[in-house]
């Protein structure tokens, strides 16, 4: 029997940008009907390599074929008319546009009249594969996963047979996860290639038929899915062993550093993303957020920082508010807080400015007369390279030529090096692979173990339950519930974060004198500690 021809086949391709080597002889295929996971480490070449074929860049060496075909790439367009889609990590939709304007502004030959039947066209589309898509919603009031459905909704209008999707997961809760990977499965029935670029191995054996490794650009080897497992997926990527455990180390607990109580805040468009929250972050102690995207951790951390206004409630540091303080008033009171945000090169960093010129950015308001120091941003920039093993040619390379894992590591080395008593972390690891994941975890226990308080907003919660101390679970900007990591479950947390389940009478763990003279319901408020 004449055996079929691959879907897509790689052969020899070779990336090259100035004098760094993206890939370097990579050689890869793809199944009809398969669903195909490619993984590596951060800088290892999995996104440029896809960019190749769904034509943002054209190799310097090598040759594509689609269904046993050579097949010129050049631009998107000739990959969509060769039945080739991506999913970009960083979706490429018009915000202000509807959801059906979208998709209709890309097809060939739309003319400047929208077609009236748009809506209904698109709209079946979606209820083909099982996506759930208001063709006329604007981009600008969807949420995460429903711009990620829209991506795809749209590859599949333009007749797409090979799909590539990166980072699908990184944004997404439990419950969407699997949704997704549903609709993936019955796109993989109807005879879809799909290739799924990811760094969360658990999804990997989960929704993947075979599993393509790369390493440092180079191609390392393919496997099946159903004979490998974590732990040797893990060696090939970083090519030695790597201990998947992660450490939660037991710190004597203090007092708490900073109290929450009764806080409201509300988002950009007006309406209340944090609705009347208590908590408070304990030295030494991590307190991990869960909840469902746009539950309002976002303006949650931002607020605690400083950077948002507060409508109502208080912040309690040594029995004195607060809220309403500038970050220099609130330093001065004796409680240093370091902020971590999600977005790392648009609110953290200055992209275009060296790591030594981003150490500056901490501290270049107490430097004394007309020049800034930079010899000392260049002390503390040599420090963070050489101490969280950032991978860049020097401390005056601009943090935007960075990978990903290595932008993280550069941040949260300048908010550590700020000495911080509380550290608010969002998505630290987001979009990083597990080498740099671990790192990552590493570094904030270590500054748990120094007595630092700290507050983690994930989106795994297996690693939120091996790494926090405590979970703290929102619902539509309500706490529905304080519970200690190594008693719950992900299905307990789960139901939380969709307001099934409301654990609000067994907040647990509350500090004596805690929510004195606050709205917390007297319910809540335990006579002694729950260990």
């Amino acid at each position: 029997m004449e055996q079929q021809p691959y879907a897509i086949e790689m052969r020899g391709i070779t990336k090259t940008f100035g004098s760094v080597v993206a890939n370097r002889d990579v050689s890869l295929t793809l199944r009809r009907g398969e669903i195909l996971a490619l993984l590596g480490e951060n800088g290892s070449g999995k996104t440029t390599l896809m960019n190749m074929l769904s034509g943002i860049y054209a190799p310097d060496r090598g040759e594509i074929l689609v269904d046993g075909q050579p097949a010129a790439i050049h631009s998107p367009e000739d990959a969509k008319r060769l039945g080739i889609g991506m999913v970009h990590q960083h979706f490429k939709l018009v915000d202000v546009f509807s959801a059906a304007d979208n998709i209709w502004m890309g097809k060939e030959k739309a003319g400047f009249v929208l077609g009236k039947n748009r809506y209904e066209e698109i709209a079946q589309t979606a209820r083909r594969f099982g996506f759930e898509l208001d063709p006329k919603k604007r981009v600008r009031n969807m949420a995460v996963s429903e711009k990620q459905t829209l991506e795809i909704v749209k590859v599949l209008y333009y007749g797409a047979k090979v799909i590539v999707l990166d980072e699908p997961t990184a944004v997404l809760t439990v419950q969407e996860i699997q949704k997704l990977f549903g609709v993936l499965r019955r796109m993989k029935e109807e005879g879809h290639s799909i290739i799924i670029i990811t760094h969360k191995l658990n999804e990997v054996l989960e929704i993947s038929d075979r599993v393509a490794i790369l390493r440092k650009g180079e191609y390392i080897t393919t496997v099946d899915t159903a004979s490998t497992n974590e732990q040797q997926l893990t060696e090939y990527m970083v090519g030695r062993k790597v201990d998947l455990n992660i450490d939660r180390p037991v710190v004597e607990k203090t007092k708490p550093l900073l109290e929450i109580r009764d806080l409201t805040i509300r988002s950009d468009e007006g309406a209340v993303a944090i609705d009347h929250v208590n908590f408070y972050i304990r030295g030494g102690e991590m307190l991990g957020v869960a909840g469902i995207a746009g539950c309002g951790q976002k303006e949650l951390c931002e607020a605690i920082a400083g950077l948002r206004p507060i409508q109502s409630g208080q912040m309690i540091h040594k029995g004195e508010n607060i809220v309403g303080l500038s970050p220099k008033a609130i330093l001065d009171k004796g409680i240093s807080m370091s902020f971590i945000p999600e977005d790392r090169l648009g609110m953290g960093l200055a992209p275009s400015l060296s790591i030594t010129d981003n150490m500056i950015l901490k501290s270049y308001q107490d430097t004394k007369g007309p020049m800034v120091n930079r010899k000392k941003g260049k002390i503390r920039a040599e420090w963070v390279i050489e101490e969280l093993g950032v991978v860049t040619p020097s401390a005056d390379t601009p943090v935007r030529r960075l990978s990903g894992g290595n932008v993280q590591k550069v941040l949260l080395g300048r908010e550590i090096l700020a000495a911080p008593n509380v550290l608010i972390t969002a998505y630290p690891v987001r979009g990083l692979d597990i080498n740099s994941s671990y790192a990552i975890y590493n570094i904030l226990n270590l500054q748990k173990e120094k007595g630092v308080g700290i507050l983690f907003v994930g989106e795994d919660l297996d690693v939120m339950m091996a790494l926090c101390d405590k979970i703290m679970v929102l619902c539509h900007g309500k706490v529905m519930g304080v519970v200690h990591a190594h008693k719950t479950t992900k299905e307990e947390l789960g139901l939380m974060m969709t307001g099934a389940l409301d654990l609000t009478n067994r907040y647990e763990d509350k500090p004596a004198g805690f929510a004195r003279d606050t709205n917390i319901p007297p319910q809540q408020t335990p006579e002694k500690e729950e260990e």
